[in-house]
């Protein structure tokens, strides 16, 4: 009876621990939609920094914790692949970009992080799941892509680099484990990519003159769900899964982005949409079961 009833637990934890760590990337899913409809236009680098250092300096605030020791060094290194690096060239991507070409780009992020846990973790991801996340990347190729979508090659360029910082970032987090609790982890360096930022936006864009109640809305929103809270998941959800596990994750931004786009917008899902959103789906129910490890 015991014997049958520990696996059952471990599956059960397994389960959530997946749920927790998804619900990071299905908030930045929604992140299009709040930043058209509440935020204002044409402040990329503001939205960036009010969505970083705020959120830092409240989580520094309650849990009173400092980087020790060669923890210093390490918490730059990933604030800024997570954050200060990460963050402008998501915002220069999505200026020069189509969303579906992004969103495609960003989907190859499980095979890079494959690719880089061979070389630091020596860690070699199970063929199943690399072909699942091929699979993921095609569905969401199908889902966002448009026959008129253009391809600029500084967004390009600036996508791809996004995406490979946050893949190092990943695995480097899982290679050094973490000294503190997932939400002081998330304070540290949502602080070091805050305070990167600022002042590159103080110069780039200024101080805006005035703020709605809704974009004061939109960047609560942003910065205590989209960031303080599904941060601190993500962070614990590396903590505890497999690399791979948690990048195949993100293939639920751009179906939660899509989900949204129909709920709140009002857009509307062709036959072939349709398809790759079933496909992307798939490939992450299948991914996260294959890559498994009770």
């Amino acid at each position: 009876m015991t014997a049958v009833a520990a696996p059952r637990t471990v599956r059960a934890r397994y389960a959530s621990d997946l749920a927790l760590a998804a619900f990071a990337p299905a908030s930045w899913g929604t992140t299009y939609v709040v930043t058209t409809t509440l935020l204002p236009a044409d402040r990329p680098l503001l939205a960036a920094t009010l969505r970083a250092l705020p959120a830092g300096l409240v989580l520094l605030a309650v849990t009173r914790r400092l980087p020790r020791g060669g923890w210093w060094w390490r918490t730059i290194v990933l604030g800024m692949l997570n954050f200060g690096a990460f963050l402008p060239l998501i915002f220069f991507a999505a200026y020069r970009l189509p969303g579906g070409v992004a969103a495609t780009i960003g989907s190859v992020q499980p095979l890079v992080v494959a690719l880089l846990s061979l070389g630091v973790l020596r860690v070699r991801p199970a063929r199943p799941v690399l072909y699942a996340a091929i699979a993921g990347t095609g569905g969401v190729a199908l889902l966002t892509l448009t026959a008129d979508a253009r391809l600029d090659p500084l967004g390009i360029l600036a996508m791809l680099t996004a995406t490979s910082l946050m893949a190092a970032a990943i695995v480097l987090a899982k290679k050094w484990g973490r000294p503190e609790s997932p939400l002081v982890m998330a304070g540290w360096q949502l602080t070091v990519g805050g305070l990167v930022l600022l002042p590159v936006t103080l110069a780039a864009e200024g101080v805006p003159s005035s703020m709605t109640g809704e974009n004061v809305l939109g960047f609560a929103y942003l910065g205590i769900v989209g960031t303080a809270i599904a941060y601190a998941l993500w962070f614990r959800g590396i903590d505890r899964l497999p690399p791979t596990s948690v990048s195949l994750l993100g293939l639920t931004n751009p179906m939660v982005a899509t989900l949204a786009g129909l709920v709140i917008l009002g857009q509307t899902l062709t036959a072939w949409q349709i398809v790759g959103f079933t496909i992307a789906l798939g490939a992450l129910v299948a991914g996260q079961t294959l890559n498994r490890r009770p």
